[in-house]
């Protein structure tokens, strides 16, 4: 299954977005109302990232913090859903690879996210 991501940048001013991974195939039709699919299955984590420089940079895991001022929450199924309905889906020609910095898979703090 192709993992993508979709981008949520709240101020278009400023170079922050918050980013979640997702299955495009399965993505493409929760976005086109198919919400019988569970977001479990819609997402590769629930887990959210930020990237000050754009989407070309690295991406750190967003803390609770940077949630609960952009989203007024931090609880993952929310902030997901709203990146999912708000964010852009950058797919097809978009590549993504990811590099992970130490750790398992669920402690790991950053990925890098870009072109070849």
């Amino acid at each position: 299954m192709t993992v993508n991501k979709v981008v949520y940048k709240p101020d278009s001013q400023q170079t922050d977005e918050f980013i979640v991974l997702v299955h495009s195939e399965l993505y493409d039709k929760w976005s086109k109302g198919d919400r019988t699919i569970p977001l479990a299955d819609v997402v590769d984590s629930f887990e959210v990232f930020h990237c000050a420089t754009g989407t070309q940079g690295i991406l750190g895991k967003a803390s609770n913090q940077q949630l609960d001022n952009v989203f007024g929450t931090h609880k993952d199924v929310d902030v997901v859903t709203q990146i999912l309905e708000k964010g852009q889906h950058l797919g097809g020609s978009e590549h993504i690879s990811k590099s992970f910095h130490g750790g398992d898979k669920y402690n790991q703090q950053h990925h890098h996210v870009g072109g070849p």
